[in-house]
């Protein structure tokens, strides 16, 4: 029976109450003070409230006696138990002894453990933790296993009178840690209904994209830079079951070997000089149920394909420097512009790897393949521009559009974009012409490509791709065969019939 005794604020009047609980050998549980009330819980069934208040009232001063539901501090318990169990993160609240105090919901499933096992027990006996690492004024991360499941666990540290006197421990599953940094690497909206396209080609892939979204085999997506890999990665995962785990990426060109290493399958404390403290967690392991996008795979070296291979056997690895096999369950997407057959034939690609990459293949087509697509790329580029620049949005003409269409864009739609966003942020008209486009003056971009294009098989083949080029890019300017071979100072039947041997005029 909970009870508010209202009275004035008289000295020794409480001392008054309790001596009359005392008296009549009502069993007080507990008592909260505070000016003019007076918060009492009895343990006693066998007293009835009118006879309890009847004695209490009669005290000097005492105005009335209110049963109630909960006194403050278990209204305020009710409302933190609330509060913690909406956080999304396992949270765990200890004193200077290590007795757990509070355990959220999130800390009851990820221990496997009911509030009753937690609560009131020893942290010690339940996580394998050393409590001197734990309550200090500066404590670190740190990574435990529990249940054959990894853990990182940050501590913050509660005080009074200027000492540690408990610590509130936030544990962090991999894949929790995954989640949110798929969160930060996400872009909205990136599914399969987001790719821009109504050609024959892209809608073809879009259907096999949702089709191997459905199965769990590894996929390779292949295509020239710039065609839009990622997204269809991202599309891949967003349509297919595991899209409540994380999807984390990561480019296999941009990191050396020993860094690479380590980001995909993190290392133990101290696995090395200048490694952390703690070790650290890789995206196999952050990424559990989810995908891993490895772009630009064909840049792996031997070293760390192997290990890789070793990996998509079993999915089971061990972290550099460690000694504990970690096991996980992840989807493996790859992509990149490079030829990986010819590469394992010239030795610079494990022909195993590639067998075990390319179960399930997508071949996306360059932006010169599917023209018919750039008139709904234009304007979904130019309204990005417009609110970014905050400029209303121009109208292209139809030159401008087929000037656009002619173009055969080396760096496929991430150049158009380019192109799109360079001509609106310089040029200050509503209407955009063809003579409007800001394409750009350099041609360093594309003689660097050529040299790199792992199909130039000669030097034949690599002139008349460049020549190719050249026609395509100047026809668009000089839009007959006589500007175009005056402009080139050739004869007319010349140009007349590299234009038809290039398909560049039927």
């Amino acid at each position: 029976m909970r009870l508010k005794i209202i009275s004035a604020d008289r000295l020794g009047i409480t001392q008054e109450m309790l001596s009359v609980i005392v008296e009549n050998g009502w069993n007080l549980t507990s008592v909260e003070m505070f000016t003019y009330h007076t918060y009492v819980h009895i343990r006693d069934r066998g007293v009835s409230f009118d006879i309890i208040r009847k004695k209490l009232v009669a005290i000097p001063d005492v105005k009335d006696v209110i049963k109630i539901e909960l006194c403050p501090d278990e209204v305020k318990r009710k409302h933190l138990d609330t509060i913690v169990s909406k956080l999304p993160d396992p949270i765990l609240d200890i004193d200077i002894s290590g007795q757990i105090i509070v355990a959220n919901i999130e800390a009851e499933k990820i221990l496997g453990l009911t509030k009753d096992r937690l609560e009131g027990h020893n942290i010690c006996d339940i996580i394998p933790l050393n409590l001197h690492d734990v309550l200090v004024e500066s404590p670190p991360a740190i990574d435990i296993c529990f249940a054959n499941k990894h853990f990182l666990i940050d501590i913050t540290p509660i005080y009074a009178n200027s000492k540690v006197n408990g610590a509130v421990l936030l544990l962090q599953s991999p894949e929790s840690l995954g989640k949110k940094i798929s969160k930060i690497q996400s872009y909205t909206g990136e599914n399969i209904q987001s790719i821009i396209g109504h050609s024959i080609k892209i809608k073809n892939i879009q259907q096999q994209t949702l089709r191997f979204a459905k199965l769990d085999f590894p996929v390779l997506i292949t295509g020239e830079t710039g065609t839009g890999k990622e997204l269809f990665a991202r599309a891949l995962h967003e349509s297919g079951k595991r899209v409540n785990a994380p999807f984390l990426a990561i480019n296999c060109a941009t990191l050396a070997e020993n860094l690479l290493e380590s980001e995909l399958f993190g290392y133990a404390p101290g696995a090395f000089s200048g490694a952390q403290k703690n070790g650290k967690l890789g995206l196999f392991e952050m990424a559990e149920n989810g995908t891993v996008f490895l772009d630009e795979i064909g840049e792996m070296s031997i070293y760390l394909q192997a290990k890789l291979l070793r990996f998509l056997q079993d999915f089971t690895f061990r972290r550099i420097g460690g000694t504990t096999e970690i096991k996980v369950n992840v989807r493996i997407v790859c992509a990149t512009h490079r030829n990986l057959e010819k590469m394992t034939t010239k030795g610079l690609f494990r022909e195993d790897l590639y067998y075990r990459l390319n179960v399930l293949s997508i071949d996306l087509p360059p932006l010169r393949e599917r023209s018919e697509d750039i008139h709904d790329l234009v304007n979904f580029f130019s309204t990005k521009a417009c609110e970014q620049i905050n400029i209303d949005q121009p109208k292209f003409t139809h030159s401008a559009m087929l000037r656009l269409s002619k173009f055969q864009w080396p760096g496929n739609i991430r150049q158009l974009q380019n192109v799109i966003f360079r001509t609106l942020a310089l040029v200050d008209k509503s209407i955009i012409d063809d003579t409007d486009i800001y394409f750009s003056t350099s041609t360093t971009d594309q003689e660097l490509e050529l040299l790199c294009d792992e199909n130039i098989s000669s030097l034949e083949y690599a002139i008349e791709k460049f020549e190719k080029n050249i026609l395509s890019t100047l026809y668009v300017t000089y839009p007959s065969t006589r500007k175009l071979a005056h402009r080139l100072s050739v004869s007319h039947a010349k140009i007349s019939r590299k234009l038809n041997k290039y398909g560049i005029i039927k």
